[in-house]
């Protein structure tokens, strides 16, 4: 029996995405990482229903970009399979850095191990007013 290959990040993930909006449970797929170019964390949640917070959440993290590592999309895209996602979001870009605000450092402060995204609007990358 042919055994199927981990999918790379690009089609896999972003494919799942690509599909639209079929229904819920919805999978969020956001990554974050010390700068714009390195993924060194990816969290998934899962949201069941419209206007539901998450119910489901799961965090990866690595020392290199995980959108390359095979068996961290493989298990990403196992997660969202075994919670019947129906429709994927994933970010198009690393949306801010890996240290969570109020966690790692204080609310309204910028993370001193990321002075990259000091400054910047995570969504857009582009300079806060």
């Amino acid at each position: 029996m042919h055994q199927r290959k981990p999918l790379a990040y690009r089609t896999a993930i972003d494919k799942q995405a690509r599909r639209g909006f079929r229904g819920y449970p919805i999978a969020t797929v956001a990554y974050y990482g010390p700068n714009d170019q390195c993924a060194t964390k990816v969290v998934v949640a899962i949201i069941l229903a419209e206007g539901a917070e998450p119910s489901l959440l799961q965090r990866w993290y690595a020392d290199g970009d995980l959108r390359k590592d095979r068996a961290i999309v493989e298990q990403i895209m196992q997660f969202i399979r075994q919670r019947d996602a129906r429709t994927v979001v994933a970010a198009p870009r690393i949306i801010g850095c890996p240290h969570e605000e109020g966690v790692d450092y204080p609310e309204g402060e910028s993370c001193p191990e990321c002075p990259f995204w000091a400054g910047l609007n995570r969504f857009t990358g582009e300079p806060l007013d």
